[in-house]
């Protein structure tokens, strides 16, 4: 079963609590903009796995934090073209940690998660050869 090119399945998202832990042990992380982004390489195929993360020291209110969360994920969905088709023979772990401490417009995020797929990319299609 293929996944739509404009979908956000729940493959996509990483729940695993082992892989999880492997991406914040192995992982290697850079800072673009407002994000952290950590990254791991899984030799399995598959398709891209990704963490969204608000921190609570940052939004005391869930409902911010939600906000941010659901305009994360859609800025993903919209742009997640930029690194799915750069290495198809293996799958990434993502996670995407927020660290404004305001609430940024929709625009401002997808333009720095813009930034930061193209950065994955690149570095992906470094480790890729």
């Amino acid at each position: 079963m293929g996944l739509s090119k404009d979908s956000f399945s729940k493959q996509e998202k990483l729940t695993s609590k082992k892989k999880i832990e492997g991406l914040f042990k192995k992982g290697s992380s850079f800072y673009l903009g407002d994000f952290q982004v950590r990254h791991l390489r899984s030799a399995i195929p598959g398709p891209n796995q990704i963490l969204i993360s608000v921190p609570k020291r940052n939004f005391k209110r869930a409902v911010d934090r939600n906000l941010l969360k659901r305009k994360v994920r859609e800025a993903y969905r919209l742009n997640k073209h930029l690194i799915d088709n750069v290495d198809d023979k293996s799958q990434h772990y993502i996670a995407f940690i927020y660290l404004s401490k305001q609430i940024l417009t929709f625009d401002n995020i997808q333009t720095q998660l813009i930034k930061c797929l193209e950065r994955l990319g690149s570095i992906s299609a470094e480790n890729a050869d």
